[in-house]
């Protein structure tokens, strides 16, 4: 006989319950979106402002607020292809190896006599020049740069020396080996991608789509911003902070200094320059967390906290150096000079300038995100307007209705009650993909409604195969009850084939595609999930209900 537990029918109303609980804010979109935007900036800020609390208050706190994220295709936003200039991190490498050369060829000064390091400017872009005074013993300082190369860190450089040092006339010549050099771009690729994935996942903004294409290049796409410009500002800027020993002012960019000092531009005082030590005390990769805070004034700034190597560097300069200036300095700029009035060993300090409170929220963010390591070229971008969106969604959503239309009306005609009881749970499955896609915060995109519309075909291909089952099963002249409960349990192998193929397809797609093509398989693979349970479980209790109430001595399917 028909009989299902009564636990069991309080589970599946529950579970249908929350889906449609889950699928609810997608009915207030606008609503539900700035309020999370609000709740968002309120944590970031810890602030709540006028606006802040009425944008948060448009949306009650304890309801579901999660989301289905529209695509670039829907949404419009912004898509850029960014190059990465790779022969960058070749020079920041040299940079980095002059102290060590230096020290060790001052080590060999009775054999090669004095040294003197040509200017980055006078020599190919990626290799470090130092010339000695004694060329008949140009092998010996060849020799001794050579102890400073250290193994490939890759597992196809292995075996392989990461310096390539070589002497011409009376010039050592350092540069990196081509499998050091192939490894660097291998890891500078991934540091960029991840760098600019923490700058875009910490502006709030969804589910951006950050992909390497070949060798050097980098495909960025972000939903709902209103411009390639303003993706280009959050990405784009390298966010290098460094601090800097001050050797003096310059009123002229183009100060003549040696090779170990560098001139960079006040950004606080217009026409000053200073003169800097090239080497930096500490920077940015020292820090653990930036914040945006207040001054002692109550100007907006930016809190800092060092690690603790960072912390012992600058505790070891500022107290070896009280009274002296020493500059912060955020790509290419000396934000900042202060004078150091006695040491700073806490880990942590505060960067004050001419800042306002969105840009210290910005600079925050970048310093948390770090540095990327070289600068980025762009090659191609496109601001995807909202109008476009809303047409892809329109068509979408026409195409929808004109499939759930015509499935519902082929249910009703050809399984008359027990269609529409179908089509009943047909319309709690497409709510429960809508739940499930917030839930998981998934983004939909024209192919993540490809799939919605191939899951309303599909979803009632069950019912269809329980449908025939129970005719077969009334023909053998059992009573409606039994020929119901036979119609289930012998579809029931069938139907789970079925959809374990479909699934299949569905979680290859996912693991071997990307961009549109996860999307679709996204939406199809939630479909079929939903799909079974509701025509396995939601059909059937409705089935039963019906039967309870009305015990028909003869049923028409």
């Amino acid at each position: 006989m028909l009989n299902i537990p009564f636990v069991n029918r309080i589970a599946i109303i529950l579970v249908v319950l929350a889906g449609l609980v889950l699928a609810m804010p997608n009915l207030f979109y606008d609503r539900v979106e700035r309020h999370n935007d609000a709740v968002a900036a309120i944590e970031a800020t810890g602030a709540e402002t006028d606006e802040l609390g009425a944008d948060r208050a448009l949306w009650p706190s304890f309801l579901p607020s999660g989301l289905v994220n529209l695509g670039l295709d829907l949404r419009g936003g912004a898509h850029l292809l960014a190059e990465v200039q790779l022969s960058d991190v070749y020079e920041a490498r040299m940079e980095g190896l002059w102290p060590e050369v230096r020290d060790r060829l001052r080590d060999e000064r009775e054999t090669i006599g004095t040294i003197r390091r040509l200017a980055p400017e006078d020599v190919p872009p990626g290799e470090l020049h130092i010339q000695i005074s004694r060329p008949e013993n140009l092998d010996a300082a060849v020799a001794a740069v050579r102890e400073l190369a250290q193994p490939v860190a890759s597992l196809t450089g292995v075996g392989a020396s990461s310096l390539d040092v070589r002497g011409q006339g009376d010039t050592v010549i350092v540069t990196l080996s081509e499998a050091e050099q192939a490894a660097t771009d291998e890891r500078t690729m991934r540091q960029s991608l991840e760098i600019i994935r923490r700058r875009v996942d910490e502006a709030g903004t969804r589910e951006p789509t950050i992909q390497r294409q070949g060798e050097d290049r980098i495909l960025i796409q972000v939903p709902g911003l209103g411009s390639a410009q303003e993706l280009k500002d959050l990405i784009g800027r390298p966010a290098r902070l460094t601090f800097n020993p001050v050797v003096g002012r310059s009123q002229s960019p183009e100060e003549n200094v040696p090779s170990d000092q560098v001139v960079y531009p006040s950004a606080e005082e217009e026409g000053v320059n200073y003169i800097l030590e090239r080497a930096e005390v500490v920077s940015g990769e020292d820090l653990t967390d930036a914040q945006p805070s207040f001054d002692q004034n109550g100007r907006p700034s930016v809190s800092f906290r060092f690690n603790p190597n960072g912390a012992r560097a600058f505790c070891t300069y500022t107290g070896a150096n009280v009274g002296a200036p020493f500059a912060i300095v955020l790509d290419g700029e000396v934000i900042s000079a202060p004078r150091i009035n006695e040491a700073i060993c806490g880990g942590s300090g505060q960067i004050t300038g001419n800042f306002s409170v969105e840009s210290s929220t910005d600079l925050a963010v970048l310093l948390r995100s770090g540095a990327l390591p070289a600068d980025m070229v762009f090659l191609e971008e496109r601001t995807i307007g909202p109008e476009l969106g809303s047409d892809s969604i329109e068509a979408g959503q026409v195409a929808a209705v004109v499939a759930l239309a015509a499935v519902l009306v082929f249910m009703a005609l050809s399984y008359g009650l027990f269609g529409i009881f179908a089509n009943v749970a047909l319309l709690l499955n497409v709510a429960m993909i809508v739940g499930l896609l917030s839930l998981f915060g998934a983004t939909l995109t024209l192919p993540g409604i490809a799939g919605i519309v191939l899951t309303i075909g599909m979803a009632v291909d069950a019912n269809v195969l329980v449908f025939e089952r129970i005719r077969e099963e009334l023909k053998t002249a059992k009573g409606p009850a039994r020929a119901i409960e036979l119609g289930y349990e012998r579809a029931l192998s069938a139907i789970i084939d079925a959809n374990i193929t479909t699934f299949i397809v569905a979680v290859i797609l996912f693991v071997m595609g990307s961009g549109p093509v996860r999307g679709f398989s996204v939406t199809l693979g939630l479909g079929i999930a939903t799909s079974v349970f509701t025509a396995i479980f939601v059909t059937r209790l409705l089935i039963v209900w019906w039967f309870e109430r009305r015990r028909p001595k003869t049923i028409e399917v």
